[in-house]
């Protein structure tokens, strides 16, 4: 993961206004940076989203394909994820970005498998035989700490601007079946995102936590919890990265400290979720490369 080099003094002057709950940009330490998001950005995708928390910059986008089922789940469709880290820092250049987008992918699908996050039986076109295929495309376009936590607000975003065509299927006297996808683009199937999580990053500074870490920060932490939260306020996974150690009392505070910051950062980005959809296709159109 990108980073940045502190001298020592550097570092105290961080740690002890975290333990003052007052960092060096001014929030608390349960604030997070003000966060830019915008839905439809990408053309030829099912759905799109551009998220900018800080100086952290996501591009999201999916597509959804025709495939044939999982044998172990033969009345679902699924969700596959790439991740390119692109991002201008040359810790992230070659093989540390391959790593870093692996070890996102693999926090995407596991904060995915929980059950209801998607319903993806609503995906699922014919039992056994055909289904829709989310391939989600996430692209680091720059990288300014707490990357987890933008990508996952991006995802949801993107999930929530997603359309998937209406498809019919037709069989024949022979029992030959037939997909026949609706031409209308207003005839699609919009997937409920209301049970998608989004993942809040706690990263331990001194005695204290702080939520949305600048590089700065980051690199004054030697623990974090990444935890997955409902809008209800459910945790549906946890994950502990860096090399320290994190006693239970401390994991414990982080845990009510995720809860109660993901509720809150679930109402904000529905709400402007709700806005844009409002404005259809009066709302002005910033777009990925306009």
């Amino acid at each position: 993961m990108a980073s940045v080099v502190l001298s020592e003094a550097e570092k105290l002057y961080i740690v002890h206004g975290v333990q003052e709950d007052l960092r060096v940009d001014g929030r608390g330490c349960e604030d997070y940076r003000c966060a830019e998001v915008e839905t439809d950005v990408v053309s030829n995708t099912s759905g799109s989203a551009r998220v900018k928390l800080g100086e952290t910059d996501i591009l999201v986008g999916i597509k959804a394909e025709m495939g044939t089922p999982k044998l172990e789940k033969p009345n679902e469709g699924y969700l596959e994820f790439f991740v390119d880290c692109s991002s201008n820092s040359p810790e992230l250049e070659g093989r540390g970005g391959e790593e870093l987008g692996t070890d996102i992918a693999n926090t995407l699908y596991r904060v995915f498998s929980c059950e209801n996050s998607v319903d993806l039986k609503s995906l699922c076109i014919n039992p056994k035989e055909h289904c829709w295929v989310l391939y989600v495309d996430v692209l680091l376009l720059e990288c300014g700490g707490n990357i987890f936590d933008a990508i996952s607000i991006a995802v949801k975003a993107a999930l929530f601007n997603t359309r998937i065509p209406k498809v019919r299927v037709l069989e024949d006297e022979e029992g030959t079946k037939e997909i026949e996808l609706s031409d209308d683009p207003y005839d699609c199937i919009r997937l409920n995102v209301d049970e998608v999580p989004c993942i809040v990053t706690l990263s331990k500074i001194g005695y204290r936590h702080v939520v949305d870490a600048t590089l700065q920060e980051e690199a004054c932490s030697l623990a974090s919890l990444l935890i997955s939260v409902t809008s209800k306020g459910a945790i549906t996974s946890m994950k502990k990265v860096g090399k320290g150690s994190l006693d239970p009392e401390s994991i414990f505070e982080m845990m009510e400290t995720g809860q109660r910051v993901g509720k809150s950062l679930h109402i904000a980005l529905q709400k402007i979720l709700d806005e844009e959809e409002t404005l259809g296709t009066s709302r002005p159109k910033v777009g990925f490369l306009g």
